[in-house]
């Protein structure tokens, strides 16, 4: 297809394809925008077009790149709903009492001895096996054991909250 080729067929079909799309999804912006691709698309694939089916070919691009818009739009609104962020649904008073617990948290694990709170915080914090914190502070497993419980033993008492 030459430059001219396309660019009579630009001319004759980008307002019926544009129509086409803005009827199919109701909004003007993407059915410009998805105009303007299926003719980038046209062009890029222009020594593999059959002139005598061109009509159906830029139809059929049209519509293939509205259903995977209309798709990713899915894709992208199901991880919007699922990753959504509790901030919207926190009242402030939860908010408050959120960030004072917190604090008292922050202040209890400074407070831990300090065997307990490296052990502690390797594997809550860095996600560490027990092995993986014994190897690199070279303990046993079950000394990294006895520093979880101590740990774990000082929150509860001045946490009041059961771990």
């Amino acid at each position: 297809m030459t430059l001219s080729e396309f660019r009579n067929i630009f001319d004759q079909y980008y307002n019926p394809i544009k129509n086409f799309l803005y009827f199919k999804c109701g909004d003007i912006a993407l059915s410009e925008d998805l105009s303007q691709d299926v003719f980038v698309k046209l062009w890029e694939k222009r020594d593999e077009v059959n002139l005598d089916t061109v009509k159906s070919y830029v139809y059929t691009i049209a519509n293939n790149m509205l259903l995977n818009k209309i798709r990713h739009d899915k894709v992208v609104l199901n991880f919007v709903e699922k990753h959504k962020t509790r901030q919207e649904e926190k009242s402030p008073q939860f908010a408050l009492e959120e960030k004072e617990f917190r604090t008292r948290l922050e202040n209890i694990i400074s407070a831990m001895p300090e065997k307990q709170r490296t052990v502690f915080l390797m594997n809550r914090i860095d996600e560490l096996t027990y092995k993986e914190i014994a190897e690199r502070l070279n303990l046993s497993v079950k000394a990294i054991e006895k520093r979880m419980h101590g740990a774990l033993e000082h929150l509860r008492n001045n946490l009041d909250y059961k771990i």
